[in-house]
């Protein structure tokens, strides 16, 4: 299946589906709604933002290695 096949069946997904409700609890942003959620649902969320860190640490660092390596190149050539 190709990626934009498998991305327009789940944009149309539930949020009643065991699945579309762990995307829901990812997403959810509102601190009046984030206050009632279970031990589980805080659980699935933390455990989510803590690995969207991790790849975001690493795109940071690819990235400012990347400007760096651009900035010595351009001494170079002066």
């Amino acid at each position: 299946m190709k990626w934009s096949e498998f991305k327009a069946l789940l944009i149309g997904i539930s949020p009643e589906t065991p699945l579309g409700r762990i995307v829901s609890i990812r997403a959810e942003e509102d601190k009046e709604i984030l206050k009632y959620f279970s031990r589980e649902q805080l659980q699935i969320r933390s455990e989510w933002r803590k690995r969207q860190a991790v790849q975001r640490s690493k795109q940071d660092t690819t990235e400012a290695l990347e400007q760096l390596r651009q900035a010595f190149v351009a001494l170079a050539e002066k």
